[in-house]
């Protein structure tokens, strides 16, 4: 269940993806916490670069797995503004990173992308649990999907 902790996190998750957006990047964000609510990394996205790979979803797992032992990385949560794509969702399981927590689906994002008439990604969408399916996972925050929407709304109204 989602927490007033939680949902702390996941503000913070948005306004890393305002920053994303600010910087001319794709609207994504994302927090990881310790087990006891400590924010350990944090970063948004980083494609603009053009390496599309630089998700924060996988520099928390960079980082995770070159920084926390396999107990304290099974412990932690990472938070998301947007759900995780199949490359983050490998990339967390492959590390042991514990619970996801995020604000919007990857089928509100393909939702939303089709309705502006944005071409579809390279890579197939589906949810972190067909990737990585012993992941616990919650989401989406129904609230803050929609200032999630409104961001991406942003990016792709440039």
């Amino acid at each position: 269940m989602i927490d007033d902790s939680d949902r702390a996190h996941l503000r913070r998750c948005i306004e890393l993806a305002r920053m994303a957006l600010d910087t001319g990047d794709k609207p994504f964000g994302s927090v990881l916490a310790s087990a006891d609510g400590e924010v350990l990394f944090e970063d948004h996205n980083h494609e603009s670069t053009g390496d599309r790979t630089q998700h924060p979803e996988f520099a928390i797992a960079r980082w995770a797995a070159a920084n926390l032992t396999p107990g304290q990385r099974a412990a932690a949560t990472v938070y998301t503004s947007g759900e995780h794509c199949p490359m983050c969702a490998a990339a967390h399981a492959w590390v042991g990173l514990g619970r996801i927590v995020y604000a919007s689906s990857s089928a509100q994002l393909s939702d939303w992308l089709q309705a502006m008439d944005v071409p579809p990604s390279p890579v197939k969408s589906m949810p972190i649990t067909e990737v990585a399916p012993d992941v616990a996972v919650e989401g989406p925050v129904e609230d803050l999907a929609d200032e999630v929407h409104a961001l991406h709304r942003r990016y792709h109204q440039r």
